[in-house]
C-alpha cells in the first residue's frame, strides 16, 4: 500500500535533489515518501533522472501517478528496485526539467496575448503548444513581438493557493475546456505571472519571465473551424 508523497516541486521547483524513504515497490517503479519528481499531468511531462541507495541504482525513466495519487518513479526495464524502507537519494535531470519550466512559461505567456479558451496542450523540451477555442487567424509577426517582449520585462513569477470555493466563486480564472483543476484536497494551486496572467496550474515554472530566454512562434496550425495550433520553440 502506497502514501501520498510529499510534493517538494511545488513549493520549490528549482530543487534538483533530495532524500526520502521508500514506501512500496510495485510493477517496475518505486514510491517514496518525498519527491522532487514532477509526475505527468497538465501536458507536462513526468521528470526523468537517477535513484541511488545503498548498494544499488537505477535511472527513472519516467514519472506519474499510480494509485491513491501517489507518484511511481518507473526505471528502465531490468533494473534493480530499492526495498521498503531504505534511503534513496533523488536526483532529477535538472536541464530537461528546466526547459520544460521554462517552456510551461512561456506557454502562459502566450495564453494571457491570445485571450481565448484553451482546448488542449503539451509541453516538450523542443517545440511546446497550445490549442485555443478561436476562429481568428494568428498574426505569427505581432503575436512574437509581444511574447518577446513579455519575457524581456522580467515579470515576477510564482505561485498560491487557494480554496476551492474561492475558486468557485471565481470561475473566470479556469480557462482550460476540457480539463479542471484537481479537487479533494480543498485547496487550489493558482499560478501568478505578475500583471499578466493568473490561472489555476500545477507545473513547475520559472521564477521569472526573463528566464524563459529565446522564444519563438512556430507553426500556426488550423485543427478545426473553432481550433487554432501555436507552436513555440525554445532557441537555444
Amino acid at each position: 500500500m502506497t502514501t501520498t508523497a510529499q510534493e517538494l516541486f511545488r513549493e520549490d521547483a528549482y530543487l534538483r535533489e533530495c532524500e526520502a524513504t521508500v514506501s512500496n515497490v510495485a510493477d517496475g517503479a518505486f514510491y517514496v515518501d518525498r519527491t522532487i519528481f514532477y509526475p505527468l499531468g497538465g501536458g507536462q511531462p513526468g521528470d526523468t533522472g537517477e535513484a541511488s541507495w545503498d548498494g544499488g541504482s537505477a535511472m527513472i525513466v519516467d514519472t506519474r501517478y499510480g494509485d491513491g495519487r501517489d507518484i511511481a518513479h518507473i526505471v528502465e526495464q531490468g533494473a534493480s528496485l530499492p526495498e521498503v524502507g531504505s534511503i534513496v537519494s533523488l536526483t532529477i535531470d535538472w536541464d530537461r526539467r528546466y526547459r520544460h519550466m521554462r517552456m510551461h512559461t512561456a506557454m502562459h505567456l502566450l495564453g494571457s496575448i491570445l485571450r481565448y479558451d484553451v482546448t488542449g496542450g503539451n509541453i516538450s523540451t523542443e517545440k511546446s503548444r497550445l490549442d485555443f477555442n478561436m476562429e481568428d487567424t494568428v498574426d505569427k509577426e505581432a503575436v512574437g513581438k509581444a511574447l518577446e517582449e513579455l519575457v524581456a520585462a522580467n515579470h515576477a513569477v510564482s505561485c498560491r493557493w487557494i480554496s476551492e470555493a474561492e475558486l468557485d466563486a471565481n470561475p473566470e480564472l479556469v480557462r482550460t475546456m476540457s480539463v479542471q483543476p484537481p479537487r479533494g484536497k480543498g485547496s487550489i494551486r493558482l499560478l501568478e505571472i505578475d500583471g499578466v496572467d493568473l490561472q489555476p496550474c500545477g507545473g513547475t515554472h520559472v521564477s521569472s519571465s526573463s528566464e524563459v530566454g529565446a522564444v519563438r512562434i512556430g507553426k500556426v496550425e488550423k485543427k478545426g473551424r473553432q481550433n487554432r495550433r501555436v507552436n513555440i520553440h525554445l532557441d537555444d
